[in-house]
Parts: C-alpha cells; structure tokens; sequence
C-alpha cells in the first residue's frame, strides 16, 4: 500500500501495542479506526509523533483513496449567510501554505513562542496546524485581553511572533515598544495595517509544498495561560503528548466519533478545550469540526444552527445548555444531534434531567484544567450516576490525595491528583515555564495536585466539591480574583477589594467584589459608581473578569497575619442562593 510509504510507523509506536502482532495496515487501522483497541501503557509511547504529518495528512491520503467520506473536516459558518466547507486534502495544503509563512516570510524557527489571539474564525485552525507543522509553540488566548494581559504574555514568554485581528491591533501597538523580543505581526484582516503583515494576502502568495518536522513525543507543542489565583497566570506547557493521547483507541472513548459525525465545540479559542474538542479530538477520528463565529453566545442562534445542520454531537460549557433551556422554545427535538458534552463548571443535576426530558438527550461531563485537558468524563458507555463528573480518562490514574500525596479513602474529601511516578502521563503539562518553584508546588509525592477538592466513591466516579483556590468559574471562564482586585485597587476610589465567585441562575457563577471605599468617595453615588468600577475593570482587563455585583463594606474580614478571609466571603454568598 503506497500511503504506508509516505506514513511510516515508527518502531516505537509498534511497542504501544504491547502483546500485538499487527502488520502496517493493521497498525494503522487500531490508530485511526477505535475498534478493538489494546490496553496503554506509559512506556510504549512513540518517541515521534506529529499530528499535523501523522494524522490531517493521513486523512488527506484516505480521502484521496476514496477510503474516508464525503463529509468536510471543516466546516465554518456565521451569522451573515457565510460558509466554507474544508476538506482534509484542503487542510494539508492551506496549514503547508500558513508553514511557510512562518517559515519563510517570518524566518520563525522551531521553538520559537507565537502568540495566537483569533476570534472564531477559519485563520486559527490554519495558524494552529501551521505551528505544529514547523515546531514554532503556539499560545492561544481569548480576544476579551487587554494591553495590560497582551504585554504580559508576550514579556515572560518572549515572543517573537503574534497573530491577532483588527480589533487588538491598537492594544497589541499600545504596549509593541515594550516588548523587544516581538519581531513579527501578523494580522488576520482584509485590510492592511502599518507595521503588520497581513495573513489572508500572504496566504494567496506562499506555497503549499512543505516538509513537516520530524518531531519528537516529548517536544513542547503550545503554552497554556493558566488563569493567575494568586498572582499573574502560568505558562502550562504541553508536548506533543497532548495530541497524541486523542489518536490512542482505548482514549478515544470520550466522545467516540466516527468519520461521518459533526461535531460543534463552543469553547472560546483562548482556552485548552478548544484545542482538544475544535481540532484534536474530532480530527483524530476523522470527524467534521462545526463551527459558528458566534461573538455573542445566543441561545436563539443556538437552536436555530441545530435545526439547520447535520451537527451530531455538542461539547459547550454548561452556561450554554442553561440559556437554551431559559428560552421559551416548544420544541428542543434537534432533529441529527445525539450526543451532548459540557465541561468548564459544574452542570445542575436538575439542568441535566430538563435538558434530557426536552431534547431526549443525556447531558455528559467532562472535567479537566489547562495542565491536563480533559482529565475525567462521563463517557458514552458508562453508567451516569447523578451529580458525578465521572471517571479519569486514559491514561490518567487519578485519586483522591491529601496535600502530602496520600491517596484517601473512598468517600473522603481531599484534592484530585493525577500519577506522575514513576512515569509522568501522556497529556499531562511537562511544566511551568520558567516556574521550576510552582511545579515543584503541585506535585505531591507521585501525583500532581490539581488543587480541585473532590471525593471518589468505590467505583472510581468522582464528585467534584469546589476550587482549593479561589479561582471562579463563570459560564466556563476560570477567573483569578487577583487579576480583578488589583485592576479594581486602580481606580482611585477602592482602598481595598476582594473577589469572590457569587451565583447566578443564568451563569451559575458569577464575579463578586467586596469593596472598602476611600474616604473622599464614602458619599458618592453608590450606583453610579458601582457601574463607573465596571467599567474600569472592563477597560484595563479582559471585560469577561468585571465584577457583575458588587457590595461596598467598612472592612474586609482577615486572618491575624493580615490575609483575606475569601472563604468566608464566598460562603456568605452561596447562603443566599
């Protein structure tokens, strides 16, 4: 068979398959096709993998074969009668092209740091696939930064190329001479910029003939900005690992897609999940990656695209299911969907049992950070039990620890950690950037700590609790309340803030901040200046961070060290619900 040829197997990979003798074709077939898929082991990972080069070119080839289906692997629409349909041939040839602009346009080298900030918009998948195809580490992040989060990321990752949209261009110029290490822009648009190349024009121009690393297991793949709990954000770091765990069989079972399902992943493109369930996930089964531009999440917009293409599957947060649900529509029936997914934040057992008694529908979860994708679901063969976040997923053995290390018993609340010795899994982050004293704090014994409080009953389900930390979860948005407090502290009014998560019936959660006003402010308007401090948030922040309640109080309650009580702020808060 001529496509073995040009996709070899490496010998490594052979080992994967421990206790197997399969031919090439055999091999590749328990690669791509889910069936029948042998046990994992840590020490049989392949030492090269390239999901640009080993999986969308694989696709390509089976297309050209005649061997996958006439489903696109792309599909993108919006709100304005737009469409374009990609096939995976299409793909290997427009991802080649954004190669060589990295390449040769912008002389960007393997290892090198590329900022990616794109709405929804078919240039992020190119650009995505571009940076793997040559080594370059992408870093995704939300289009809601501002030039404070922008300067940031570019200052302690150093790096030297950003691509973003007209939108942020005046934010990314506004901080561009403090960042010396930046020495390429590109900005996808169909006009031009002074000072930027412009990705579209150059798309037309380069060529789609190029050669992808050879690149190895453990070689960083992107960086991941975890969402700053006490201090700035971290650089999560991935290998390869990260992608290569959706092409293993017996870890596919997550979703369990076949080559004729349509898949739609609402994440926002700044965050972990959109990498795994808009590109590595359904790719990696050869499915159709769905996607609407959908600035705005509405649930009207929602319903509509559901009764209007084949979409089979959904993987949104649970913020997205709940605005359907508040909609007075008679018939939620979607006439191709059979499979829903949430993750982000925790879903209502009574939100799961509406949306399954107007839909017809099962609600699953899944359950992950930056540092692990997804980590934990409620696969489609197991048995739900209400109110679970199901079970580790391959190759994770998660457990219940305590801050030492030691796993606890069934039923007892500790932290959620995943093994990292003797091997450390597929998957998993490999580090902090440029933190070696923050990794060393998350790793207990032989596990990770993840920092979530959970418990594990006999069986393996686990029950999310809560964050260890304070970080908030609104409508699938992990937010550090530190970010929000010291932009709020900028605003000559506040002597002091703390923020809390608060819930919301629309949101399930939502940002709080408890205020200790200045003197020269006491006798202001305390509406108008409520909306005057959210907008100040919203200007020197992403705007998704704003606090939508806040409270003034005399004094913030603190432990004898000085420190913020925001347990007990918090606390206060879900006993109003």
């Amino acid at each position: 068979m001529q496509w073995l040829k040009r996709f070899p197997i490496p010998s490594s990979i052979c080992k994967f398959f421990h206790g197997f003798s399969l031919s090439l074709p055999q091999l590749h077939r328990r690669l791509f096709s889910g069936v029948g898929a042998p046990r994992w082991t840590d020490h049989a990972s392949p030492e090269e993998f390239n999901f640009a080069s080993d999986v969308l070119d694989y696709w390509a080839q089976m297309e050209e074969e005649g061997k996958r289906g006439a489903g696109p692997a792309f599909w993108w629409v919006n709100g304005q009668g737009e469409e374009i349909k990609w096939s995976f041939r299409e793909l290997r040839d427009l991802t080649c092209r954004a190669a060589n602009i990295f390449e040769k346009t912008c002389g960007l080298q393997r290892g090198d740091r590329l900022a990616l900030i794109l709405p929804r918009v078919p240039e992020w998948w190119l650009v995505t696939v571009g940076c793997i195809r040559t080594g370059v580490i992408f870093m995704p992040g939300t289009t809601q930064l501002k030039a404070k989060d922008i300067l940031y990321r570019i200052q302690v990752s150093q790096a030297k190329a950003i691509v973003t949209t007209d939108s942020l261009v005046p934010e990314v110029e506004s901080v561009i001479s403090q960042c010396p290490d930046l020495k390429t822009k590109l900005v996808v648009s169909d006009h031009s910029h002074e000072g930027w190349l412009n990705f579209r024009s150059l798309m037309k121009s380069v060529s789609p003939d190029h050669t992808c690393i050879k690149s190895k297991m453990k070689d960083p793949m992107a960086i991941f900005f975890t969402s700053g709990t006490t201090g700035y954000p971290k650089m999560a770091k991935h290998n390869q690992g990260l992608a290569f765990r959706s092409c293993i069989p017996s870890c596919r079972k997550l979703l369990n897609l076949k080559t004729s399902d349509v898949l739609w992943c609402m994440s926002d493109p700044g965050w972990i999940l959109a990498i795994v369930g808009c590109l590595i996930e359904p790719w990696a089964s050869g499915a159709t990656v769905f996607i609407h531009h959908l600035p705005r999440f509405d649930p009207n917009v929602i319903v509509e695209v559901l009764f209007k293409y084949p979409i089979t599957q959904t993987l949104a947060a649970p913020a997205v299911y709940r605005m359907v649900l508040q909609q007075k529509i008679s018939n939620l029936r979607f006439p191709t969907l059979e499979h829903c997914t949430t993750g982000g934040e925790s879903l209502l057992p009574e939100e799961s049992e509406q949306w399954k008694k107007r839909t017809g529908l099962l609600i699953h979860e899944v359950y992950g950070q930056s540092e692990m994708g997804i980590g934990c679901a409620i696969l489609r063969d197991m048995k739900m039990k209400r109110g679970s976040i199901g079970k580790a997923i391959l190759p994770f053995d998660m457990q219940i620890i305590d801050e030492k290390g030691n796993i606890l018993p069934p039923n007892t609340e500790g932290y959620i950690g995943i093994r990292i010795k003797p091997t450390r899994p597929l998957g998993l982050f490999t580090e902090y950037e440029n933190s070696p004293e923050k990794t060393s704090e998350v790793e207990c014994g032989s596990f990770y700590n993840s920092g979530d409080r959970a418990t594990m009953d006999e069986d393996g389900y686990i029950w999310f609790l809560g964050r260890g930390d304070d970080v908030i979860n609104a409508s699938g948005y992990r937010i550090g309340p530190a970010e929000v407090e010291n932009a709020l502290l900028e605003h000559p009014a506040v002597a002091e803030s703390a923020v809390v998560s608060s819930p919301d019936k629309e949101r399930g959660e939502v940002v709080k901040a408890f205020i200790v006003l200045t003197p020269e402010f006491l006798s202001h308007d305390q509406e108008q200046l409520i909306k005057e401090l959210q907008q100040h948030v919203k200007s020197v922040t992403a705007p998704y961070k704003y606090p939508r309640k806040v409270e003034f109080i005399s004094e913030l309650p603190k432990t004898v060290t000085g420190k913020i009580k925001r347990k007990e702020l918090r606390k206060k808060e879900f006993g109003q619900i």
